[in-house]
């Protein structure tokens, strides 16, 4: 029989988890705004594509995402409350100005015939972006006493993942040419080296700090 008086460890032998995560509230909080802030952008852009986007297998894609990228910015919103006793909306903002020139440079590209430009923002820059600082959350946060915020972050990744895949499927069947792929690459470049000034979704530290 155990006796009373001796201590028993918080957890069973084989699990190493601790109490204390690398966020505080406020910090959880933080992020969590900008989490919102980002995905409610990425399902207006998506939203807003659909109806110029020529490539009806492209449309039909589009207008799949965007809802889930509402749901995400729902999430995160219905979490504000319980991390912070203030109004969400206050939370509910960018990163960083560098964060808002990415957005809009992001969804620079209109014309019909810049779907290349549009899928690369998305599919090779932003939602990449997202599963990095999503991971580097879950993994950082407590698991004690975080558990809504992980449990989230499991949904939302999944999301991420499946339409990183459905993105970057659509792009390889758009580019067929040398030229092509030259677009995509220079795209690609000048919304990372942005991104690169923001330092991520959520600002210097998304991914943690070297």
């Amino acid at each position: 029989m155990a006796q009373a008086s001796k201590a028993r460890a918080p957890f069973a032998p084989w699990d190493r988890r601790e109490i204390a995560g690398a966020f505080s509230v406020e910090e959880t909080a933080r992020r969590a705004g900008h989490y919102k802030w980002t995905e409610m952008k990425l399902f207006e852009a998506l939203g807003g594509w659909i109806a110029t986007v020529p490539e009806l297998d492209v449309k039909m894609r589009l207008g799949t995402h965007c809802y889930k990228h509402a749901w995400h910015a729902e999430l995160w919103h219905k979490r504000l409350p319980e991390l912070r006793e203030m109004n969400p909306d206050r939370l509910t903002v960018p990163a960083n100005d560098a964060m808002v020139r990415f957005i809009d440079a992001m969804t620079e590209p209109e014309a019909p015939e810049q779907t290349i430009e549009k899928l690369v923002g998305v599919y090779r820059v932003l939602i990449p972006h997202f599963i990095s600082a999503y991971t580097y959350h879950m993994n950082n946060t407590s698991e004690i006493t975080d558990m809504p915020t992980i449990r989230s972050i499991k949904f939302i990744l999944q999301d991420e993942f499946d339409d990183w895949r459905d993105g970057e499927m659509l792009l390889q069947s758009l580019i067929d040419t040398p030229e092509e792929a030259d677009r995509a690459a220079a795209h690609q470049a000048r919304l990372e080296k942005i991104m690169v000034e923001a330092g991520g979704i959520t600002g210097p530290g998304s991914i943690g700090f070297q």
